[in-house]
Parts: C-alpha cells; sequence; structure tokens
C-alpha cells in the first residue's frame, strides 16, 4: 500500500519546523528515523495531511554524557549511534542494553532513539527504559521550550502528552548510581521481532541482599508503569537465585501484571513469560549490582 496524499515539508531549522506544526494544527506528523511512522503511513493507519521531516536540521544528532548529568541525547541521534557511544553506555549502561534488544541493525542504523521513545509503543524497548531511569523529555514548540518527565509522558498505547505543534527534541537519562545494577532481556518470537514480553530492572544492593528493586515491562502491563518490588524481595541473595524471595517473585508477578492475547501469543502464554523472566532479570540486575559494587572496591584499592 502506500500512503494516503499528503503535504510533504523539510524544514532547515527547528525553529522553522514549530512554525509548520503551529500552522498546520493537528495535521501534521514528524518525521526522524521514519522505522516506526513509514510503516504506519503506508498501511494508512496514519494519515496526516502534513509530514514534516527533521531529517535535514543540523546539529540535532549530538550525544553528551558525564556523572554529575547524566545522558542527554538529541531527536536525529540513531539507535546504532547511541549504542557505539561509550561514554553514554558508560554513565548509564541500561541505554546500550536496550538498544540491543532493538529490531536489526538496519533497523537501528536508521531509527531514532527518542523518536521511538515518542511514538509509545508498549512493545517496544527504549519507552520502558526511559520510564523505568526517570528520565525526561524537552520538546520545543513556537510557544516555547518545557520539560516532561517520564512519569507524565505516556497517556496510552502509541500516545503521548505531547501537544500537536510541539516536537521532542531531546531525551535526558540521570546516570547509574553506585550499588544499582540494572538488566533487561525479552522473549520474541525471533531475533530482532517484537517482544512477546520483556522486562528491564533496577535493583540496589546493600550488604550482599536486595535493598530494593523496581521494575518495568515491555507487552505487559501498563505502558509507563513502573512496578516496585521492593516489598517482595529485600533481603533476598543477591548471589544465590535459589533463594526462596526469588520464587516467590515469579509468583507474585504473575499475579500482579495483567497481559492481553493478541495473533501471536495467549495471555496464558504471556503471563508465564513474566514470571520467569521477572525473577531471571532481577536477579541478573542484582548481579551487576554486586559487579558494580565490586568494580568500585577495587578501583579504590580495596582487596
Amino acid at each position: 500500500m502506500k500512503p494516503s496524499p499528503l503535504t510533504y515539508h523539510r524544514p532547515r531549522s527547528i525553529d522553522e519546523a514549530c512554525q509548520i506544526l503551529a500552522d498546520v494544527a493537528h495535521e501534521g506528523k514528524v518525521l526522524a528515523g521514519g522505522q516506526s511512522l513509514i510503516p504506519l503511513l503506508s498501511m494508512r493507519l496514519a494519515a496526516p495531511a502534513h509530514l514534516v521531516d527533521i531529517g535535514s536540521i543540523p546539529r540535532l544528532d549530538a550525544v553528551s554524557s558525564s556523572r554529575e548529568l547524566g545522558v542527554t541525547f538529541d531527536a536525529l541521534t540513531t539507535h546504532s549511534v547511541l549504542e557505539a557511544d561509550r561514554g553514554a553506555t558508560q554513565v548509564q549502561p541500561l541505554i546500550g542494553r536496550g538498544l540491543r534488544l532493538v529490531a536489526h541493525p538496519t533497523i537501528r542504523n536508521r531509527g531514532t532513539t527518542v523518536g521511538s521513545i515518542v511514538h509509545a509503543d508498549p512493545s517496544a524497548e527504549m519507552p520502558a527504559v526511559l520510564a523505568l531511569l526517570g528520565g525526561s523529555v524537552t520538546v520545543r514548540s513556537v510557544r516555547g521550550v518545557r520539560e516532561i518527565r517520564s512519569t507524565d509522558l505516556f497517556a496510552g498505547p502509541l500516545e503521548t502528552t505531547l501537544e500537536a505543534d510541539e516536537i521532542a527534541t531531546s531525551v535526558t537519562v540521570p546516570a547509574a548510581e553506585p550499588g544499582v545494577g540494572t538488566a533487561i532481556d525479552e522473549i520474541a518470537r525471533r531475533h530482532g521481532d517484537y517482544a512477546l514480553v520483556g522486562v528491564a530492572a533496577q535493583v540496589r544492593v546493600e550488604g550482599g541482599a536486595v535493598a530494593a528493586a523496581r521494575m518495568t515491562y515491555v507487552s505487559a502491563g501498563e505502558l509507563g508503569e513502573v512496578v516496585d518490588y521492593t516489598d517482595v524481595l529485600r533481603g533476598a541473595s543477591a548471589t544465590d537465585d535459589r533463594d526462596p524471595l526469588w520464587r516467590n517473585l515469579s509468583e507474585f508477578a504473575r499475579e500482579r501484571i495483567d497481559t492481553e492475547p493478541d495473533i501471536h501469543a495467549t495471555a496464558r502464554y504471556r503471563s508465564q513469560l513474566v514470571a520467569a523472566l521477572t525473577a531471571r532479570v532481577g536477579f541478573a540486575a542484582a548481579q551487576d549490582a554486586v559487579l558494580d559494587g565490586a568494580a568500585v572496591h577495587a578501583s579504590a584499592g580495596g582487596r
């Protein structure tokens, strides 16, 4: 199929792009990498009257990172560029871990991480990563600039709180904290497919035991929801997954997280994946925290 008729705009500055969106009101769509939007246009699941292609705007693809300010990446930064940025993935390792699961290299070479986040697909990895890390999105319009916290960003599947005349220009996520580990994993029918279920976890470890645990889900639960498992996991061993608390977590997650059936999997099967992955990914995050603590100790001269 082909997209429905539309007017194509190719602005040369972010101000020009904002003005176009202000002029066309709710009839415009922003195109960056296009790996999510173009298929929707081709299948006519989206039919905007105006397409605003920001791909030629200069200096909109930067990546910056520091332990103090975290990681910031701009609207035209592709998945592959961000994944290869050693500064970004060292300051916040979950970025690289999440991006490795996104589709295939061909898609990552064109798709943009900011675009994936504001596309708000419940089956995509990076919205879950943003929600778990508690980052924010910077948006611009002719009315000015504002920050949207991750907790306020997602309004539902494929829906955000951006106004029709706003463009997401960058995303910022905080740096990893000492003693806090992260992990992400998913089950898909084939490598590169959308996940049947995915889990991202952030676990704080103190004295070899879990002190706090939070997780988000891909293709399960509510988009952008962060589930706090601290009460379930507090005191669990960070080095022994035979601890009964990890088994308890599986069953708790099965009851806590809602799943829906589709042509790829039943709700019951997805629920089983939730149970298995929650414990597996949570324990991996706990181990990551232990390894991080050991590295900090070694760098300080400890033995």
